[in-house]
């Protein structure tokens, strides 16, 4: 079909982003036969990455790399908005809407480290960076010795901190350094039974606005049906425990022969007790299976868990 009018795509400044909006860029222009001088760019700095000295637990969770684009969307500046899913939060703006994802990468995360080979063969009290309270409360949860420190910026910049000598090993989602042709700096890749990802973590999500049936129309051939079912899961499963940045929280689903089997864990931010579960069935299931991994873990939990 033609395009009567250009479709601008909502996108974060970061290397990352910038990758994940050209990869919907290009699969849009592909799908249609659209010249991508029709699908422009529109790059909109947000809070998140703005702050680059503290937790973003601290300075309000997940919104602050959506909220900028949300405004954007809303008042029509743009007419689709390109996210990491795992920076969603639970809960959208009032008039958006996730038209959908993307196929979804490597949900792995990867060790990186410039002198030691695996996690395990790290020194007692080396320094390890990351700004995911999840991956350090699963750093400390197996390796209570090591020293765990707050880790900020894009994946070139965590990587340079790296070579600097301010952290021993870093970990990064494998998803990332594959989209931007970083994974000859990846040391080991880690089995998800140890290092259970983030909800969301490896594929890439598209909002748009609820009335909006162009743009739906148009993404319609690009999104990816297996992806959205797993996200579904992991949404639900997510927003029963009101996961935010605030909440070492993991979740994963997988489809395996026709059948959808979603692994929930919550674990304290020190790594000193955590609580896992999973459920398998029909796909059609994927909604009520998140809820009741949520629900589970959420009665298991000791009363100040979450808030720990």
């Amino acid at each position: 079909m033609p395009l009567s009018s250009p479709l601008v795509i909502g996108t974060r400044g970061s290397p990352l982003a910038l990758a994940q909006a050209r990869e919907t860029q290009d699969r849009v222009s592909i799908a249609h036969g659209w010249p991508v001088e029709q699908l422009p760019l529109s790059i909109i700095k947000t809070t998140g990455d703005a702050i680059q000295d503290r937790p973003l637990s601290e300075a309000g969770g997940k919104g602050l790399f959506t909220k900028e684009l949300d405004i954007a969307l809303l008042e029509g500046f743009i007419d689709l908005a390109v996210h990491s899913a795992k920076d969603l939060p639970t809960t959208l703006p009032e008039g958006i809407v996730i038209a959908g994802y993307l196929p979804r990468e490597d949900v792995r995360d990867a060790f990186i480290s410039r002198r030691f080979k695996t996690l395990h063969e790290l020194r007692a009290g080396a320094v390890v960076g990351s700004a995911s309270l999840r991956r350090q409360a699963q750093i400390r949860r197996l390796r209570p010795d090591l020293q765990v420190t707050l880790l900020r910026g894009n994946v070139q910049t965590r990587l340079a901190k790296l070579d600097g000598g301010e952290v021993d090993a870093t970990l990064l989602a494998m998803a990332g350094l594959r989209r931007l042709g970083l994974t000859d700096h990846v040391t080991t890749i880690l089995d998800t039974e140890d290092f259970l990802p983030a909800v969301g973590q490896g594929a890439i999500a598209i909002a748009v606005r609820v009335e909006d049936e162009r743009v739906r129309e148009a993404l319609e051939p690009i999104l990816h049906e297996p992806t959205a079912h797993t996200l579904a899961a992991e949404r639900a499963f997510l927003t029963i425990l009101d996961g935010s940045c605030r909440t070492p929280i993991a979740g994963h689903a997988r489809l395996i022969d026709g059948e959808l089997e979603i692994r929930g864990l919550v674990m304290r931010p020190d790594g000193s007790e955590s609580l896992e579960t999973a459920r398998r069935g029909a796909v059609s299931d994927a909604v009520a299976m998140g809820r009741e991994v949520g629900t589970e873990l959420r009665t298991r939990m000791p009363a100040g868990f979450l808030s720990a």
